[in-house]
């Protein structure tokens, strides 16, 4: 995760950031340009009225030479806080009249400053614009500014027609009257304004960083953050892990597309696994057909062969029938268990139970009459047809009424069949199939199964001892297998038995008892979640929740056989395992099991000794 955010999400953070940096100087540069100007504008504006006042005022004095007067009034007028300096220049440069009264009578140095707009090449401009009277200039570098206005004194006909004679009719400017202000105020003000607008472009540009940090973070770092934390899942095995909430920008469909693609890959491992295991049992069965099949045949043969021979020995043709019969019958357990090892995949289409029902039914009638079997079929047309492998379903009902049979024995009984529709929830159905630690090692147990089920191995910790610990595979149920003394009320250690790392989920406690809680991962299903406490039945699956309830097919088998025994029933699926004795083989519910397995569906048993016994296969409608 920080590594993206380095990559990705700060870069995106630190380009905006200066964008927006850039951006909000530049608005404070003009900002603070715009307002400087206006303020010495405003100064300047000021000033020139000031000097027109003054020029008014002083206008009949100059006229009559009332000196005195003219004094006084800039006098007057240089006592305002923010004027520094008046003064009146004839044509020569001499200061006639100041507010400094030891500037009078001083010529100025023309190329001064505050002259050189006026002059150019000693020469005086005979008109100022009123936006050129205007000069700001320094006396020194640590001195506050000076705002100097400069309005000429033109020569009017009041001028050269007053009775002083004064001045000539062809001469323009008489003098200017020149008024300096201190600009200490405006300037305060400039730098005040700047201040203001740097303390807000500093809080604008904190502010709508982290407003645009918050969001790159929402809606491009976390998103990567979690397609990298995801593919790092996916490289270390972990092909059940899923982006939860993805949005549904692109980001959102590049996560999506992820899901699909890790659920694909799941899919195919299982299916991978899956297909290594029954080829390594074909592998097996094969070796089994090739080393043991040809040798029975000969058996078979030659013990024929004999038999018609010593048809006048009966002692050596009583021996000879039972080698007969036990090589045929080792000839069926070899077929049985090719049969078992070669399960296909099933080739699935829409089919009617009905019609499967009545195949099956009419290949074991000849043995259901000759035992003196009754037969209850209650079809129902109104059932929906199954995407089912048809062949493969009717093997399955055909070895299912052959068994009951075989219970009820030769003294006859009934044998019923219920097919109908069922909506199930995943809870007490759903099946673990293969399980596995963080570290993918497979924890599915063949050889010790519950219910006829492979079971969950994991290894357990139990107030100090050691053991194993067998977790019933189907969702929902607690039938669990204790290889050492656990006490009540206390929650396990749990750890896989071949890495030893642990498969306690970190931070998380049961919902129901507040103990620990284990979780391993089951191929293509996602995460299975259940209380360590034994005394809790809590589990969560949250692929099979979100699935919710399904619609099933339901066929129960049920017969008034003798029964099976209870400390049975957790066997009778497994291979080899058989109550007929000497008159099965072992493999024909293995082989059932294995069908309904490969079609996504279950098949359950329930049976009493003397009364009976009751298979329910449970198949999924796609």
């Amino acid at each position: 995760m920080h590594f993206t955010d380095t990559r990705i999400g700060r870069k995106l953070i630190v380009a905006i950031g200066m964008l927006t940096i850039v951006i909000v100087g530049v608005f404070s540069y003009f900002s603070i340009s715009a307002q400087s100007d206006a303020l010495l504008s405003q100064a300047g504006i000021h000033a020139n009225k000031l000097s027109d006042a003054i020029k008014n005022s002083t206008l009949t004095s100059m006229l009559e030479n009332k000196k005195e007067e003219i004094r006084a009034i800039i006098n007057t007028v240089s006592h305002e806080p923010s004027i520094t300096e008046i003064r009146i220049l004839n044509k020569e440069g001499v200061v006639t009249f100041s507010s400094r009264n030891e500037l009078i009578g001083q010529v100025i140095d023309k190329r001064a400053e505050s002259c050189y707009a006026c002059h150019t090449e000693n020469a005086p401009l005979q008109r100022l614009p009123s936006d050129e009277r205007m000069r700001i200039y320094r006396i020194n570098p640590e001195s506050p500014r000076i705002l100097a206005v400069i309005n000429p004194i033109y020569n009017q006909p009041s001028c050269y027609q007053a009775a002083c004679h004064a001045h000539a009719k062809d001469q323009t400017v008489l003098g200017v009257l020149d008024i300096k202000m201190d600009l200490e105020d405006v300037d305060r003000q400039i730098e005040e304004s700047k201040f203001r607008l740097i303390v807000f472009a500093v809080i604008a540009t904190l502010v709508m960083s982290a407003f645009i940090a918050y969001f790159v973070r929402k809606w491009i770092g976390k998103p990567v953050s979690e397609l990298v934390k995801a593919t790092n899942q996916v490289s270390e095995g972990n092909l059940n892990y899923t982006i939860e909430n993805p949005g549904k920008d692109e980001l959102g469909i590049l996560a999506r597309s992820f899901n699909k693609m890790t659920k694909s890959l799941a899919e195919a491992k299982l299916q991978l696994f899956q297909a290594d295991k029954m080829a390594s049992l074909g592998r097996l069965a094969a070796g089994v057909a090739h080393e043991i099949n040809n040798p029975l045949t000969g058996v078979l043969t030659y013990s024929s062969f004999l038999l018609k021979r010593t048809k006048d020995n009966p002692e050596l043709q009583e021996n000879l029938e039972v080698i007969v019969r036990e090589t045929i019958r080792s000839r069926e357990i070899v077929k049985g268990l090719l049969d078992f090892s070669r399960q296909s995949i099933p080739k699935k289409h829409n089919a009617d139970i009905n019609k499967i029902l009545k195949s099956a039914i009419e290949v074991v009638a000849s043995q259901l009459l000759l035992k003196r079997i009754e037969l209850d079929a209650r079809f129902d047309a109104s059932l929906p047809e199954a995407k089912v492998d048809a062949n493969q379903i009717q093997q399955v009902i055909i070895n299912l009424l052959v068994n009951a049979a075989d219970a009820i024995g030769d003294n006859g009984g009934r044998i019923t069949v219920v097919p109908s529709l069922i909506s199930l929830s995943p809870q007490g159905l759903a099946l673990v199939k293969a399980a596995v630690c963080p570290k993918g090692h497979d924890l599915m147990d063949s050889e010790l199964k519950i219910y006829g089920l492979p079971s969950i191995r994991v290894k357990v910790v139990s107030n100090g001892n050691h053991g194993v610990m067998n977790l019933d595979p189907v969702y929902g149920r607690h039938r669990h297998e204790y290889g050492i003394h656990v006490e009540k009320g206390k929650d396990l250690r749990i750890s896989c038995p071949q890495c030893n790392i642990s498969l306690i989920e970190e931070g998380m406690n049961c919902p129901k008892c507040g103990s620990s809680v284990c979780n391993f991962e089951v191929l293509s299903h996602g995460m299975f979640e259940g209380c360590t406490n034994p005394e809790c039945s809590w589990q969560r699956w949250r692929a099979m929740d979100e699935a919710g309830s399904r619609d099933y097919l339901e066929v129960k088998v049920t017969d008034t056989g003798q029964g099976i025994a209870k400390e049975d029933l957790s066997r009778i699926f497994e291979p080899f395992f058989t109550t007929k004795g000497q008159h099965g083989n072992g493999l024909g519910l293995a082989v059932t099991w294995g069908i309904i397995d490969s079609h996504d569906g279950t098949i359950s048993v329930d049976s009493e000794l003397g009364k009976g016994t009751t298979f329910t296969v449970h198949l999924p409608l796609q």
